[in-house]
């Protein structure tokens, strides 16, 4: 009986259970389980203070359609008690004030009000939600200090504050003891030094997100607290520059045993990444963007569950390890924009997950046909995505890259390719991007091509590709959206009434023969969406279609262009430099950005061009080399986005404007071989950005301000050759350490040069181009590019240089009045690549540390008053090319080197004593020159000393002779003579004797 009794207590005690759940659970799906009276006010009241714009929320919120709020739309009550346990109120853009009636709602463990739009402070009260388990406050308005109170949801384990709008200290994060989450994204941290300590309180914390926050870094955390190194498995401290004054990143986080993800990008982290981490769990590791400067850490390696690494950009060095063998989760890799080198390591070609591989911008060589040796079948079948562009790598396209089948991008721009482009390149059949632009590939364009069906991008540009391009190439590709082919020499050969079978966006074909009869063809005119439309160096001629302007970035370029264009310019980027437009210059609308008219025959002033109380978005006006006449007018204020411009080799006058001082982002400024006159503005030195200064062949006057060097910091370029400017050059000038072109040639600057002059260290320091375009590029469309170019004269004639401008080292002072010696320190400049004193009053020695300037290749010396010998270090000045020492006081010996023998005789001429070649004099062995009548000179000179001293002889002896004979003979003299002996012999013991007696008295 007991048992029966038993079973059925169990049975009524589930039967109630099961009761309750489905009661509960009918409740809360619109049946009469009703929420608390006191908490449906509560939300009612909130609602009165909110507005719902799309009336897609609140709309539910309504006692006439449902007096149950458990059924309103984002309220979740509990099940078993009934009480508001949830408000899910994110993305639904809501505005106006959080009213404190939430305080009714005494159970509320979960507040969403993310992702609206409350434009006040975060309320304090909302601290007093004490059974909060999850508030999400993100993008939702709110601003200002983040209230302490916050501190005091202790219960809380998800806090997301994400938003720029938001600023704390983090004094309050500590009470928050059993937060698990934490979000704070974008929240203004600046002030908040203890930020590491602080996080370090916190036992529970799994995932960290710190991003953007402009984090400072006082003194490491040396000891971490034993819960958060175990606890902690997410963390991101990306984006937060501030890190900038580090010298190493935090090495706490490489201490963290449990971190799966870590992102530590975009900041600005120094030193090496440590040797050493206990992080051996990481699936994710971001630390792109930074300045670690050291080798790929062995322990990366070692992390097996890795599945996305990313180390773009910074500067590390070294090998790639055969240890990214162990890497075998692997899916994502980027190296890109480093220093690595040496080959690739083969045993990538073993990771079966790796689907996107970036090892481009770097300086890894060997052949493209053996990068990865034997791919295994995994490896070629994962493979979606491989960049390898901007490298050294050499070598033909071969079968081993067209293995990969399902390879959608692959990028091998701008490295040492050559051959042709195979046939079977159709193997690549799910390729939808195919970059080979920047090669020496050659041959022609395979017809297979046009079989990439799924291809939507193709850049083949800047090769050396040739022959017919036929409609057959173009056959299957439907998709195609960006064809970039510009730089090769094919004859396109199409039907007059060809339709293309794609919709393209942009469109390069610079340097093709378009097969139209020096027309634009036609086939061009239905495509509409092109954005982007280049055809440079392309033969056209004659005037331009009305419809040819509608493109927006458009590049005519080195054509034979004439005729009408628009009255007003709308495109955004317009090139139509070196053709035939004549006439007035047109006026620009509010959307150009570049514009490049050079090299035309456009004249007339500009100042139409100028559309009175006109605010422009021009960034680069290019209008050199035209017949332009004169002034700039003085409202460039309107221009204030102006990062070039460029007026050179016109017939411009006056003054240069004072409004010049409202470009402050000017990086270019060019009005060489002007006629402007005055002084240097001084209102040009609030233009601090300048890259490039170049005034020269005007007609200013003064002297060259001392601010320059104070205030133009970034100057590279310091062109103010050929005008009228005199006085001393301000030792100021030193401060300009990126200098690489300096020219204040012929003018009148006295005085001697700054011994500073070593300060100019990018004239010390090894130059490169710095990227696939070299040079100095200030905008880069498809459709072309606007870089700087500078004119330099050296070897005595003049060169323009662009694409290989960031190699170029110049320091030209000649035809001045500079006096003095050459500065000791000048050698120091040991990348510099031509130096030109010449035509001043130098005096002194030429320094014998000018060997260090090993890099030299052009030195002009002449003119001047230099004396001594020329240094031997001239022999180790194995690049120098042009030398001249003309017109000097210089003595001794030619330096014996095989450059100093392929010199002009007249590099040496008029000099003192120079000998040996290649002048004709020979050199003695004391080293001055040897006359061609030495051999005489000296014969007849020894033979003339000789018979002297042999007549000197002779008279003396006959004389003496003469004299004694007449002692003899005639008594009279004989006593007179012995008489006159013997008074000079009185006279003399008398006057010794009185003085020896005078001496012996004092001394007693």
């Amino acid at each position: 009986m007991r048992p029966n009794i038993t079973a059925l207590f169990f049975f009524l005690i589930l039967s109630i259970i099961s009761f309750k759940v489905s009661y509960c659970s009918i409740g809360n799906n619109g049946t009469n389980h009703l929420c608390p009276e006191i908490e449906k006010k509560a939300l009612l009241n909130f609602k009165l203070s909110l507005e719902d714009p799309d009336n897609m929320l609140l709309s539910s919120w309504n006692i006439s359609a449902d007096v149950n709020c458990c059924n309103w739309e984002g309220v979740v009550c509990d099940n078993i008690t009934g009480h508001v346990d949830q408000l899910h109120l994110g993305s639904s853009i809501l505005r106006g004030k959080i009213d404190p009636s939430l305080l009714n709602l005494k159970h509320l463990t979960y507040l969403d009000l993310s992702r609206s739009n409350f434009v006040q402070a975060i309320p304090s009260f909302i601290g007093s939600l004490t059974s909060l388990e999850y508030l999400d406050l993100s993008n939702a308005g709110f601003y200002g200090t983040i209230p302490n109170t916050i501190g005091n949801l202790s219960n809380l384990r998800t806090l997301i504050l994400e938003g720029d709008g938001y600023q704390s200290q983090l004094e309050w994060l500590p009470g928050l003891s059993h937060l698990e989450y934490l979000n704070m994204n974008y929240v203004n941290l600046s002030r908040a030094d203890n930020w590491q300590q602080v996080i370090n309180t916190l036992p529970s914390l799994v995932e960290l997100h710190f991003s953007g926050c402009s984090l400072t870094f006082i003194a490491p955390m040396n000891n971490i607290n034993n819960n958060i190194s175990t606890s902690l498995a997410i963390l991101d401290l990306s984006q937060n520059n501030e890190f900038q004054s580090f010298a190493i990143s935090p090495g706490w986080i490489f201490q963290l045993s449990n971190l799966t993800f870590l992102d530590l990008s975009s900041n600005f982290f120094e030193g090496p990444i440590p040797n050493i981490s206990n992080t051996t769990k990481l699936q994710n590791v971001d630390l792109s963007f930074n300045r670690f400067n050291s080798n790929i850490p062995h322990w990366l390696y070692l992390c097996k569950d890795l599945e996305f690494v990313n180390l773009r950009s910074n500067f590390l060095h070294g090998t790639i390890s055969t240890g990214i063998a162990n890497l075998t989760s692997l899916n994502t890799m980027s190296l890109s924009w480093n220093e690595l080198s040496g080959e690739i390591a083969r045993e990538i070609a073993n990771l079966c997950k790796l689907q996107s591989l970036d090892l481009s911008v770097n300086k890894l060589n060997g052949k493209i046909s053996d990068s990865f040796g034997n791919m295994s079948n995994c490896f070629i079948g994962a493979l979606e995505s491989l960049d390898l562009s901007e490298n050294r790598l050499s070598g033909h396209l071969t079968d081993q890259v067209l293995e990969f089948k399902s390879l959608k991008t692959l990028n091998l721009a701008f490295n040492n390719l050559s051959g042709t482009i195979p046939i079977n390149i159709v193997k690549l059949s799910s390729l939808k991007t195919l970059t080979l632009a920047g090669n020496n590939l050659s041959g022609n364009l395979p017809e297979s091509v046009g079989k990439l069906f799924n291809l939507t991008y193709l850049d083949i540009q800047d090769n050396k590709l040739e022959g017919v391009v036929s409609e057959i190439h173009f056959s299957n590709l439907t998709n195609l959206l960006d064809l970039y082919a510009s730089g090769n020499h094919f004859t396109l050969n199409v039907s007059s009434n060809w339709t293309p079978p794609f919709n393209l966006y942009n469109l390069g074909l610079g340097l093709w023969n378009l097969g139209s009869g020096g027309r634009f063809p036609m086939w061009l005119q239905p495509q509409k969406d092109i954005r982007e439309l280049d055809l440079s160096s392309s033969g056209i001629s004659g005037e331009v279609p009305n419809w040819i302007w509608d493109f927006p970035f458009l590049n005519l370029s080195h054509n034979h262009l004439h005729g009408k264009i628009p009255d007003i310019i709308t495109n955004q980027f317009l090139c139509l430099s070196s053709n035939k437009f004549s006439g007035p210059l047109p006026q620009i609308g509010s959307g150009v950005f570049d514009l490049d008219l050079s090299n035309n025959s456009f004249s007339g002033d500009i100042s139409h061009f100028v559309i009175a109380n006109g605010t422009y978005n021009l960034n680069i006006l290019h209008l050199a080399g035209n017949q332009l006449t004169g002034e700039i007018p003085d409202c460039l204020m309107q221009w204030s986005s102006m990062i070039v411009l460029n007026l050179a080799n016109n017939n411009m006058f006056g003054r240069i404007p004072d409004s010049i001082r409202f470009l402050t982002n000017m990086l270019s400024l060019n009005l060489q071989n002007n006629k402007f006159s005055g002084h240097i503005p001084f209102s040009l030195r609030n233009c601090t950005e300048l890259v490039n200064v170049d005034l020269a062949g005007n007609k200013l006057v003064g002297k060259m301000p001392a601010w320059i060097g104070t205030r133009l910091l970034h100057l590279r370029f310091l062109v103010l050759r050929s005008n009228r400017l005199s006085g001393k050059i301000s030792p100021d000038i030193c401060h300009l350490n990126s200098l690489q072109i300096l020219d204040l040639s012929d003018n009148g600057f006295f005085g001697i040069i700054p011994r500073c002059v070593d300060n100019f260290t990018a004239m010390a320091s090894t130059r490169s181009l710095g990227g696939q375009y070299g040079g100095l590029v200030y905008s880069s469309y498809g459709a072309g590019s606007f870089g700087e170019s500078v004119s330099v004269t050296t070897k005595g004639r003049e060169s323009q240089y662009d694409t290989i401008l960031g190699l170029v080292t110049n320091i030209d002072l000649s035809s001045n009045n500079l006096s003095g010696d050459i500065p000791i320190e000048l050698t120091n400049l040991v990348e510099l690549r031509s130096l030109n004193l010449s035509r001043n009053h130098f005096t002194g020695s030429i320094p014998q540390s000018i060997g260090d300037m090993k890099q030299l290749e052009s030195l002009d010396l002449s003119r001047n008053s230099l004396s001594g010998e020329m240094p031997n270090s001239f022999r180790v000045m194995s690049f120098l090319n042009y030398l001249n020492v003309s017109y000097n006081h210089l003595r001794g010996k030619i330096p014996e080197s095989i450059q100093f023998m392929g010199f002009n005789a007249s590099s040496f001429i008029e000099n003192d004593d120079l000998c040996g070649p290649p002048l004709t004099s020979n050199c003695s062995s004391s080293g001055g020159p040897i006359n061609k009548d030495d051999d005489h000179n000296k014969t007849s000179s020894s033979s003339k000393i000789e018979w002297l001293y042999v007549f000197v002889s002779l008279g003396y002896a006959v004389g003496l002779s003469v004299f004694c004979t007449m002692l003899i003979f005639k008594k009279s003299w004989r006593e007179a003579y012995f008489e006159f002996m013997e008074d000079i012999w009185n006279r003399a013991y008398v006057y010794f004797y009185i003085k020896w007696r005078k001496l012996t008295r004092t001394s007693v």
